[in-house]
């Protein structure tokens, strides 16, 4: 099956914000978002047409969505900018660049969510790849880092297949302190 992939615009508000609450329905979102179904409904519409501006006019993410045959959003994420303002620097062997504050030039990767009858049909793979690609065509990160949770070994799976490795690092699960996310990055070619 194939999609349109493409990153959203502010315009495109009202579309983020449907296939985010349809995203924090999912029973997969207990392990996947930190956000709440009530928190995002709760939200006015100024933050979804917040939410929609893309890092290149002043937002604080890139939104990417997959688009089905009849146009419908069938999957989303999102790209943080972690590279700051400062120039990008070389980086260390084996390492990423870091800017003047010592943080690491990287992109983020939240909110990924595809629709449950489109898993399976390559619409993620397509998705990931795309943001993957924008990435180092449109911003000075190193690497792209992603957080994944302890029981979610599917997701872990999918990222590691398209080059994403464990760093190391772990956090406690923001909603769950109990439970653990693990740090996958990808660091540029």
């Amino acid at each position: 099956m194939g999609y349109e992939i493409r990153t959203v615009r502010a315009d495109d508000w009202a579309e983020l914000r449907a296939l985010r609450l349809a995203a924090l329905a999912d029973p997969a979102a207990r392990v996947a978002f930190v956000d709440t179904y009530e928190s995002s409904s709760a939200q006015s519409d100024a933050f979804w047409r917040g939410r929609a501006t893309p890092i290149a006019e002043g937002g604080a993410a890139t939104n990417v969505i997959a688009a089905d045959e009849s146009g419908t959003w069938v999957a989303m994420l999102a790209l943080l900018d972690e590279t700051g303002s400062a120039a990008p620097l070389p980086a260390e062997t084996g390492g990423f660049a870091e800017d003047e504050t010592g943080r690491p030039q990287q992109m983020h990767v939240v909110s990924v969510y595809v629709r449950p009858e489109h898993r399976g049909t390559g619409a993620a793979e397509q998705l990931l790849r795309t943001a993957i690609a924008w990435t180092w065509e449109n911003s000075k990160a190193e690497r792209i880092r992603l957080w994944v949770h302890a029981d979610n070994p599917r997701a872990e799976a999918f990222y590691r297949r398209l080059g994403f490795a464990r760093t190391g690092e772990t956090m406690a699960f923001p909603p769950v302190p109990e439970e653990s996310e693990y740090e996958m990055a990808l660091q540029r070619p």
